[in-house]
């Protein structure tokens, strides 16, 4: 497995969620080797977005395709970011695996 965390800033975390659930989550389903995709909420504004696949070419397949709609239709909520951790997945565990 491989995993990227994007971690962010935002003036409307509520939003930006409503707007990912929505929007985003359509377009990154089929990617190839597509396992999950998360969103977590820190509270003050500070989210952070965790992709998981098979392999690396399924995360930056998903990049690639989050790139242009992360422009159009986030950037008046982002206020910083993306710092960028990724790697492959050395620790795993899900319940009823």
């Amino acid at each position: 497995m491989y995993t990227a965390i994007r971690s962010y800033t935002t003036s409307d975390s509520a939003e930006l969620a409503k707007r990912v659930q929505e929007e985003f989550l359509p377009l990154v389903r089929d990617v190839p080797g597509f396992i999950g995709y998360y969103v977590v909420d820190a509270g003050d504004g500070r989210i952070a977005s965790i992709t998981v696949a098979e392999d690396e070419a399924g995360v930056e397949e998903s990049t690639k395709r989050a790139a242009s709609w992360v422009q159009e239709r986030l950037a008046e909520l982002v206020t910083s970011g993306p710092d960028v951790l990724a790697g492959d997945t050395v620790v795993a565990e899900s319940a009823g695996a």
